[in-house]
Formats: structure tokens, sequence, C-alpha cells
């Protein structure tokens, strides 16, 4: 390593040049003074004395002698500042060289700061230790370079250079540095070992969930809390009761993994004034074309129904979600094939009637037999005009034997029957004369399709249910076929890509920095139609319609991943029923008499908190 040299300022080294230069022209300048002086007698005149000549002959003499004794100065002081000159240079490329290095250490240094954070306290003495040498140094690297600057401009004579200081060498301090490296790599390779063996825990939108290190084991705690606000315009007078503020679902979930290929959920509702058990189910996942399931979950029939509760487009599901069973206790085989092109999904279940939730204990020693398979047959394709369409089948059959529990649900009224989207029982088994019980074969079936391109989406949904009936009174039996279809649409205005999984606004709704979430607009329209022979002993054409045509509208306000609120409107209208008020006949003062004699129209809203 190259001696620092002292720093001389520009205008100090100036000075010196122009005072060597006036005393080597004074001197040159006295000595031929000096010489001419000596000759005899000063000036002499007369025969004895020189002549012109000879004085201008000893005049060029001196001063050819000055010029030779000069040039030897000159070149002597060129190259002394050459070679000074040079030294500089190689003194400057050293100083540059370590920069360079120590550039590098410190771009490597912050990179290894992230990953070595959770041990970087037990090493900070250290640390600072280093932090406070490589500050030294930097000072002295600075004044290395404001001091070979000054000798490049002023050429500092070697004779007035001062001795270097004392301090470490350019080999002892790319030691050090390499010391100091591999000493940062030991500390992140332990704190990534240390974090491999720590379990982990997570709280965000998804809820709360702890995991082992190996992510063999995990357990999440989530919640879905949906508080409900619904009116009714112009209904029946006998309908007083219909308008209500309630809390339609309040499901606190705990799921998770065991031994990494086994999942389990249990999932109670806690709402509608009554603690119901809708999710209790564990699953093996061998692969993602062979999973198996068993507990209490959703049968795969139907495209609205399997949709979460937490991310239907409206308040309520559909005509269509009429025939389909709320929940199944059984087994189900499904898996995904082809990238994902192909779903399939099938299973033996106890016996449920159309939109009901059934207990633990089956009612008869048949099963019901449930399948669906859905098709995206263009989802891995680039164009986003055809990847998200798909379309399938769902469908069950059972063999029911005289039982009321086979029927449709009592939701909206007291007996077995089916609703409107706003929940107000329009059809149900009230024949005039005796009780009716599910006999026979129940089969249904449920083409679909659906559809999202950017901040559109469509849903489209048709059913077929056939229900073999049985009036213990009368001794008469019918199958009935119900049908029903529906059309729903959805536009995110704030331009989020539209989905029935729901949206994730761009920006959450925050005062402080301007978002706003997201806003869907989205509309359904659908039928329901009862089959004629119902009313042929086993429900009453005077308070029960034989159909209902309903459509509805509404805006869904995304505040965040989490946070929605829904509002929406409805209106139904039927065909049938509608019979007026009569006291001495009760069926015309309950449901869904007090439904039918007028048209529907309802305003659903709904504060909801999803995690």
């Amino acid at each position: 390593m190259l001696n620092p040299q002292p720093m001389i300022p520009t205008k100090e080294v100036s000075g010196w040049k122009m005072t060597a230069t006036a005393l080597l022209t004074v001197t040159i300048f006295l000595t031929a003074c000096s010489k001419e002086s000596a000759s005899p007698g000063g000036q002499q005149t007369g025969p004895g004395a020189p002549s012109d000549a000879a004085t201008h002959s000893a005049t060029g003499t001196v001063a050819s002698r000055g010029g030779s004794n000069a040039l030897p100065v000159g070149v002597s002081l060129t190259v002394i500042t050459q070679q000074f000159a040079a030294q500089q240079a190689l003194q400057a490329e050293a100083v540059q060289k370590l920069l360079s290095r120590l550039e590098q250490l410190e771009s490597q240094n912050a990179e290894r700061a992230a990953v070595a954070q959770v041990v970087q306290q037990r090493h900070a003495t250290e640390i600072q230790a280093h932090e406070a040498r490589a500050q030294v140094l930097q000072v002295r690297i600075a004044e290395l370079e404001g001091r070979v600057e000054a000798l490049q401009a002023g050429r500092l004579l070697p004779e007035i250079a001062l001795p270097a200081e004392e301090g470490p060498t350019t080999k002892a301090l790319e030691q050090k540095l390499l010391i100091a490296e591999r000493q940062r790599e030991l500390d992140a390779e332990a704190a990534e070992a240390r974090a491999r063996e720590l379990p982990q825990l997570s709280i965000g939108a998804e809820g709360v969930s702890f995991r082992s290190a190996d992510t063999n084991f995990a357990l999440r705690l989530r919640g879905l809390l949906q508080l409900d606000g619904r009116g009714f315009i112009d209904d029946d007078e006998y309908n007083d009761s219909n308008d209500t503020f309630l809390v339609r679902r309040a499901r606190p979930i705990l799921e998770g993994t065991v031994f990494r290929d086994f999942n389990y959920r249990l999932e109670p509702d806690l709402g509608m004034s009554a603690t119901r058990l809708f999710d209790a189910w564990f699953d093996y996942r061998y692969r993602p074309e062979l999973q198996l399931k068993a507990g209490k979950f959703k049968a795969p029939v139907g495209l609205e129904h399997l949709q979460s509760d937490a991310t239907l487009p409206f308040n309520e599901r559909g005509l269509v979600s009429n025939f389909m069973p709320v929940r199944n206790v059984g087994v189900q085989l499904s898996g995904d094939v082809l990238g994902g092109r192909l779903s399939y999904a099938a299973g033996a279940f106890n016996v449920a009637g159309d939109g009901r939730n059934p207990d633990n204990v089956d009612f008869g020693d048949e099963k019901e037999l449930s399948g669906r398979v859905f098709l995206q047959p263009l989802r891995q394709a680039e164009s986003r005009w055809l990847k998200d369409l798909g379309f399938g089948v769902g469908g069950s059959y059972a063999l029911v034997s005289s039982n009321a529990l086979g029927l449709p649900s009592t939701t909206g009224g007291t007996l077995p029957g089916y609703v409107t989207p706003a929940g107000q029982q329009f059809f149900a088994y009230n024949p005039l004369v005796g009780p009716v019980v599910a006999d026979g074969a129940h089969w249904r079936i449920t083409p679909h399709a659906q559809y999202t391109v950017g901040p559109f989406g469509l849903l489209g949904e048709y059913a077929l249910t056939r229900q073999g009936v049985y009036n213990s009174t009368t001794l008469r039996a019918a199958d009935l076929e119900h049908r029903a279809w529906q059309v729903s649409a959805q536009w995110v205005l704030t331009g989020e890509p539209a989905s029935f999984r729901g949206i994730i606004p761009r920006r959450a709704f925050n005062l402080h920095g301007g978002g706003w979430g997201a806003w869907q607009l989205v509309g359904r329209f659908g039928q329901l139609d009862i089959d004629d022979t119902s009313f042929q002993g086993f429900a009453n054409p005077a308070t029960s319609a034989s159909g209902t045509t309903s459509w509805s509208v509404g805006m869904n306000w995304w505040l965040n991943q989490n946070l929605r609120l829904l509002t929406s409107f409805t209106h139904s209208s039927f065909e049938g029923g509608g019979a007026p008020a009569n006291p001495v006949d009760a069926g015309t003062l309950i449901p869904p008499g007090t439904v039918t004699r007028k048209e529907e129209n309802a305003v659903m809203v709904r504060m909801q908190l999803s995690f």
C-alpha cells in the first residue's frame, strides 16, 4: 500500500514554483555579474583595454555557461514530477478498488440483514463495532481521496512529502471484511434453521391460523355474521310480523389440517333463534384427482346452492334452490382431473327433502345417491373471453317410504312447501282433507352454467324435481314434477374481476386514504312452476299458488374483503291462490294464504362480517 502524502493547497504549490523560478533567475544573473566584475581594473580604455569583441566574447561565455547549468535542473524537475504522478495514480487505483469492495459488501450485508433479524440482537455489540470501524475507514478513504486530488492538481515535490499515517493495510482490511461477511452468513443460516423449527401464527383477512413448522398441522379460526333487516311494501294485513330485524347467520367456524392430507371443518349456526349444526366433516386428500369426504356437508347438486353463504350476490338464494337439500349426512368421492378442466363428485347420503337440513338419524334404510360433473374446457386458454366458461349437471335419487320428512321444509309456514326469494311460503302441501307424506321415488336433475369476463358475470340454472306423494286419508298417490329456472347477472362497477366466490376490492374503504371499496350491481330473474296434479288432493288451490315469477335487483358494497353491505329489492307475482281472508277458514289467515293474496315487494338490507 502506498504511503499517503500530505495535502498541499493548489495556491501554496504554485507559490513554491514561482519562488524556485525567481531564485534560479537571480542566481544566474549574480553569477554573470560576478564574473564580469572579476576582470582587473574594471573597464579599460586604450591599447591595454580589451576590445568590445573580447568583452562580448567573455559575456557570451558566461551566458553559455549559465545556460548549460540551467538545463539539468529542468530535466530533473520533469522526471521527479512524472514519477510522483505515476505513484499517485497507483495509489488512486488501490483506493478505488477498496471503495468498490466496500460497496459490494455493504450491499450483501443489507440483503442478509432481513434474514438475520431474529439473531441480530445477540450480535448487536459486534455489529456496531464493525460499523464504527467502517466509518473510520470511510473517513480515512475520504482523506486519501482529497490528498490524491490535491497531489494531482499541484504535483507536490517529493522532498516535502510527509510520512504515511499508521493504519491497517489493504490486505488486512479485506481480511477483516471477509471475516465479518462469513459471520453474517452463519447468523443468517442459524436464523433460518430456528425459524423452521418454530410454529407459525398468522392473523389476517382469512382469519386466525396456527401452523406447525413443517405445515403438516394447521388450525384456522373463522367466522360469519349476518345482520338483516327486511320490510314488505303493501303486504297483507295478516302478515304484520314479517317486517323485522334478525340475526340471519352467526357461525363460528373451526377448520384445519392434521398430518398434511387430512382436513376437517366444524360449523354450527347460532342465528335464527335456534342452534343447528351445518357442517361437520373431514376429508382425505390423496391427490387432487381423488378425495374422500365424510360427515355433514352440502350434497353435490345444483350450482347456486353450492356457493358459499358469505359470497352470495343476493341476500337469499333464488327459486331454483327450493329444490336442493341444505345439508346431507354421508360420504362422498370427488376430484379434479385434466388440470382442473373437469370436476366430479359422487356420494351416498341420508335422505333429505327439498330445502331441509336433516338431523343425524335417517328416517329409512334407503340412501340418497347424488352426483355432479362440471366442466371448464377452456380454463387454461390464453383468451380471457373463454377461460372462465363453465357448465355442468347434477342430480340425486332416493326412495322414500311414507314419511313427511321426505317432503320440502316448512320454512315460512307450518306445512311443507316452497318459498319466495324473500323467504315467504307461497305453496304448501295443505289439502282440504288428510295429511300428505312423501312416498316413492324422489329424484332431482339440475343442469347449470356460469360465465365471467372482466367485471361481468352470468349464471343460469334449471332444476326439475320429481316427488312421489301420498294422501293417507284419501289414499291418493301421485308423482309430482315441479320445475324452476333462473338467470342472474353481476357487474362490478369499480372494475374488479367478477366472481361468484366474492369480490376483493382493489382499494379497501378508508376515509383517510381515499379508498371506497368495490361496488357490485346484481340482478336476477326466475320462475317456479308447480305440477297441476298437486291440486288434486295434495294442496289447496285457494291458498297455494301454482307458480311464481320473481325478479330482484341489488347493490352490494364490499368495503373490504371481510365487510359487506347488501341491499336488494325483490318482486314476486303469483298464479293461483289469493283467496280472501275468512275468519272461518284458518288456512286463509296463515301462509301461504296471506302471501298469495298480494304481489310481494320486499326490501332487504344486510350487514355482513366474514373472515
